[in-house]
């Protein structure tokens, strides 16, 4: 992927790239493993993890509705924490306890809003691109303060399409009003966030917060956002000599 001039636009993921989703988390990850008994944190957070991957990623791919994705991810912690059986009912009241948790513990990176405020004090137009469901994404963004910095926010399922499907990118492009060469895509995860977006012709710059991903090859990488600043700079040009 070339590295493009300064963009007219930017798109953002949300979840661990503005919002602190990992520590959100384990917070109601923690009221879980209260309410079902679970003894083990650090099994719990990998299988919850693992779980999560697969069933939300069924959810994306149209296998599993919503609702269903959420009663697996629940089915599968309280097995592991010796409940074989619950019903759906069940799995409903322990999202949503789970959720309510989560929301508690909303709070943005440090980070976030001066990348935001920086980038528009330059002139460019900035979106939300998330795979996450938009009721949820928008009283994120509002309970945060930060719906206010975006001209567009386009989630999977008004879109019709998740990342890394190109269709979810373009949408966006079309929507604020800039072709996909011309913009560059913030995200934390490699495959959704910067392979979908080479995929769709948009610049992929990987979030590695916690250095999990390692270098990878046409693929900006930086750990934090105050690193945007830097790749805003236009590489200085040497004037050809002449006689």
């Amino acid at each position: 992927m070339p590295d493009t001039a300064t963009p007219t636009a930017v798109f953002f993921d949300l979840d661990d790239t503005l919002l602190d989703d990992h520590t959100a988390t384990a917070a109601g990850l923690h009221t879980l493993m209260e309410l079902l008994g679970h003894p083990d944190r650090s099994a719990a957070r990998h299988l919850w993890d693992v779980q999560t991957d697969i069933s939300f990623g069924a959810y994306i791919a149209g296998r599993l509705t919503l609702t269903e994705q959420r009663r697996e991810r629940i089915r599968a912690l309280a097995t592991q924490a010796g409940h074989a059986s619950i019903s759906d009912h069940h799995c409903d009241d322990l999202y949503n306890r789970y959720l309510a948790a989560h929301r508690h513990a909303w709070r943005a990176y440090p980070d976030a809003t001066p990348a935001l405020t920086h980038l528009a004090a330059n002139g460019i137009k900035l979106g939300i691109i998330t795979n996450g469901t938009e009721t949820l994404q928008r009283d994120k963004l509002a309970a945060l303060d930060l719906t206010h910095h975006f001209h567009s926010i386009v989630c999977a399922d008004a879109a019709g399409a998740g990342k890394p499907d190109p269709r979810i990118f373009h949408a966006a492009c079309t929507h604020i009003g800039t072709p996909p060469e011309n913009a560059w895509h913030i995200g934390d995860q490699l495959r959704a966030d910067a392979i979908g977006a080479i995929a769709a012709g948009i610049r992929p710059i990987l979030l590695d917060r916690r250095t999990t991903h390692g270098p990878q090859p046409d693929i900006t990488t930086i750990t934090t956002l105050d690193e945007l600043p830097a790749l805003l700079t236009p590489h200085p040009t040497t004037e050809p000599s002449h006689p």
